[in-house]
Parts: structure tokens; sequence; C-alpha cells
């Protein structure tokens, strides 16, 4: 899934690293958030794992007719628990750079669940 040339707000991507374990909310919140993004025919970029909001989110909006890529660190897609199918596209990449520019490339807008250092230290770069 490609960024439209001329940029615009067309490709949405959401990354959270939150692991919600009981919060029923975080995990309602997310679901809505998927289906917000499907309702608006955008396309959806996430961190490509098969744990935390941001899968939710993509499943959500796939399931709704959303084009959806997961890009994912190699490191990642070799453990077991995050070995499933993913949702939608998936583009593997080498390392946390080469996903921060891809992310990039093919998304102009940004939605961050931050809770912890690995979804903030993205939000500081992306920023920068």
């Amino acid at each position: 899934m490609a960024a439209t040339p001329n940029r615009q707000f067309k490709n949405i991507c959401v990354l959270s690293g939150f692991h919600y374990g009981k919060h029923k909310e975080f995990v309602e919140a997310a679901i809505d958030l998927g289906r917000s993004i499907a309702e608006r025919k955008l396309h959806l970029v996430y961190g490509g794992g098969n744990r935390g909001l941001s899968k939710l989110v993509s499943e959500a909006a796939f399931v709704r007719g959303s084009q959806v890529l997961g890009i994912i660190l190699r490191a990642l897609k070799s453990l077991d628990s995050l070995s499933d199918s993913s949702t939608g596209e998936e583009l593997v990449v080498s390392g946390v750079q080469e996903r921060i520019t891809e992310m990039l490339n093919h998304a102009v807008a940004f939605i961050f669940l931050p809770r912890d250092l690995a979804t903030l230290e993205a939000l500081i770069t992306l920023a920068s």
C-alpha cells in the first residue's frame, strides 16, 4: 500500500505497544478507533505485531474493509508469539530506523497510544 502521491490524508499510522491486560475500556477504544478508520475509508499502517492495542485497531479496520499494512521488525517476526498471520499486508524490515522510514513513506498522519518506551521513542523520532 503506497501513500497517495499528493499526500492527501488517506493513510494513517497507529502505534501502540500497550499490552492491555484486564483494561476492557482500552480494548473497546481500540476497536472503536479501527471502526472509525474504516468508516472514513482510510488505509491503516501499524507496527505489524500480534499484540497490543494497535493490533486490535488493525483487526477492526480490516474486517470493515480498510487496507491494512503491518510494518514489523524481522527480529519480532521470528518470535513464536508473533508468528501468526498478519492482518492485511505485511512488510518485514531489518531495523527500527527502516521501520520508521517505511511508516513515513506509507502514512501522512499518526496516532500514538503510548504506554511503553518504544512507542514514546518512535513519537520523538518522528517528531524530530
